[in-house]
């Protein structure tokens, strides 16, 4: 038996019961019932009993979702991670029993990447009572606590050398180029012994920071890190790295790339060049302009070409190699233009106090102080000739200043100890812009996790959240690398930096 809809013309259709049977060779059908004024639910509960199914009384469902977990996301950083062996390099498994910090830390690290949060929240969407993806089921977790979570960090740090080392050999060889770049991140309460008020980058007032320093391979992936006190100047961080670098990881020929403000004169002199290491980082803005002033940089030589090699006595044994971007040298004069613009209306409110015929502004020293904010906010204090006395102030623009300043607009020198056969001047340039691969990482990886960055008593748990925080970025460079993705940026972004 089965039940079949019978087209009516202009009529509702018939739903008949009927069933078949065989008339010697002939399959014939005969009608049994006219259910056409069953209720549909009826029809269709009839129609399934025929095919062999159970009969589900009204209102009651016939699965019932207990409870779905979101699960896509975490089996592709989770699958990308063992992949790539993060798991393996984070501790060694056991068949036997499972190594549960390593896979704590594994959890965490994913849990960075796929939703970022407290060690509290992670340990609540990681438990199997409240979890908010499959990832606890996925490492076998059962419950978590942030108790835990802190202690698997304590663990981590301990293997801290360790895995630097394995990353090193994995992603360092003799006559590597290494990247170092040095950032900071402010912190939130008392007891973060690293934590030290210094100059911060976050824009966050009267907050102490902490300064951490990361070693990266010639493609971006992060090898190592290293924390310090927030007081710390970046130049100060190259020596720790020097002799990580030679001493732990044994690297034959080391060439490192970091930009002008932490590869200074003195770091090349007292650091790099008696461990015999090579350099590639950039001139700063008045030893540039030294090259111009003593002859040895042409304007001519950029007629035609962006990109010029140089020597100077200044720089013996050394190849400068000086870059012209125009697209960085129309935003350096608008932004100059827009800065001097909007000093000389701050200015032009302080000359016309002091000659206002109700309670002008007199004193040197107080006409001093309002100039000096003007000149704290927009920092154009270079480009403008002061006259200011007890009841008189005036001001000038330095054009010629401007001028020779403008000249040198999207102007930009590479400096590097290497021979050009051993890397010419293109490739070094590149050489010098793949530290913006290391800005990147770190952007990423600051703008998930400094929203809720928390500090406990322990000394060491600073470098323990950096450490794991090096180990997402590692994930991060080789998920990059395994889909074959490039992080490209516009040659204005990375001519900025070295400029």
């Amino acid at each position: 038996m089965y039940v079949e809809t019978v087209p009516n013309r202009n009529s509702p259709p018939a739903i008949l019961l009927r069933e078949s049977y065989r008339d010697g060779k002939t399959v014939r059908k005969r009608t049994l019932l006219n259910l056409s004024d069953w209720p549909t639910e009826h029809i269709e509960g009839l129609r399934g009993v025929l095919r062999g199914g159970v009969v589900i009384p009204a209102g009651q469902q016939a699965l019932t979702v207990e409870r779905s977990l979101p699960h896509g996301h975490v089996a592709a950083v989770l699958g990308t991670a063992r992949a790539i062996g993060l798991d393996r390099l984070l501790g060694p498994s056991n068949s036997r029993e499972p190594n549960r910090p390593r896979d704590l830390v594994m959890s965490m690290i994913v849990s960075r990447v796929i939703a970022p949060t407290s060690k509290l929240a992670t340990a609540k969407a990681l438990d199997p009572a409240t979890a908010a993806s499959s990832l606890g089921a996925e490492l076998a977790l059962s419950e978590v606590d942030e108790d835990e979570l802190y202690a698997a960090l304590d663990w981590l740090h301990e293997r801290q050398g360790a895995i630097e080392a394995g990353l090193a050999k994995q992603h360092l060889k003799g006559g590597t180029l290494v990247l170092y770049d040095v950032s900071s991140s402010y912190v939130e309460g008392r007891c973060c012994p690293l934590a030290k008020r210094g100059y911060n980058r976050d824009g966050k007032k009267g907050k102490a920071q902490i300064v951490y320093g990361l070693l990266c391979a010639a493609d971006g992936c992060p090898v190592a890190i290293e924390v310090f006190e927030g007081n710390t100047g970046d130049p100060k961080t190259v020596a720790r790295q020097v002799a990580k670098l030679k001493k732990r990881f044994a690297l034959d020929h080391v060439v490192l790339v970091g930009d002008r403000g932490m590869i200074t004169q003195a770091r090349i002199d007292e650091d790099l060049r008696p461990a015999g290491l090579d350099w590639i980082t950039a001139l700063r803005a008045p030893a540039l302009q030294g090259l111009v002033g003593g002859g040895y940089l042409q304007m001519s030589l950029f007629d035609e070409r962006d990109l010029a090699a140089v020597t100077s006595p200044d720089f013996p044994g050394e190849r400068l190699i000086v870059c012209r971007n125009p697209d960085l040298a129309r935003e350096r004069a608008r932004k100059r233009e827009d800065l001097i613009a909007a000093t000389e209306r701050d200015l032009v409110k302080i000359a016309a106090s002091t000659v206002r015929e109700t309670r002008p502004l007199r004193g040197a020293a107080k006409i001093g102080l309002a100039v000096g904010a003007v000149f704290d906010k927009h920092k154009m204090a270079k480009h403008f000739d002061l006259t200011i006395s007890d009841a008189r102030f005036a001001y000038a623009r330095k054009t010629a200043q401007i001028a020779e300043e403008a000249a040198l607009d999207g102007l930009y020198a590479v400096r590097t100890s290497l021979p050009e056969e051993t890397l010419d001047d293109a490739a070094t340039v590149r050489a010098y812009k793949s530290l913006s691969m290391v800005d990147i990482d770190q952007t990423w990886r600051l703008s998930r996790i400094k929203r809720w960055r928390v500090w406990v008593d322990v000394g060491k748990q600073g470098a323990t959240e950096w450490q794991g925080c090096c180990a997402g970025g590692f994930e991060l460079g080789d998920c990059r690398r395994i889909r074959g993705d490039e992080l490209v940026e516009g040659p204005l972004y990375f001519d900025r930096a070295a400029a």
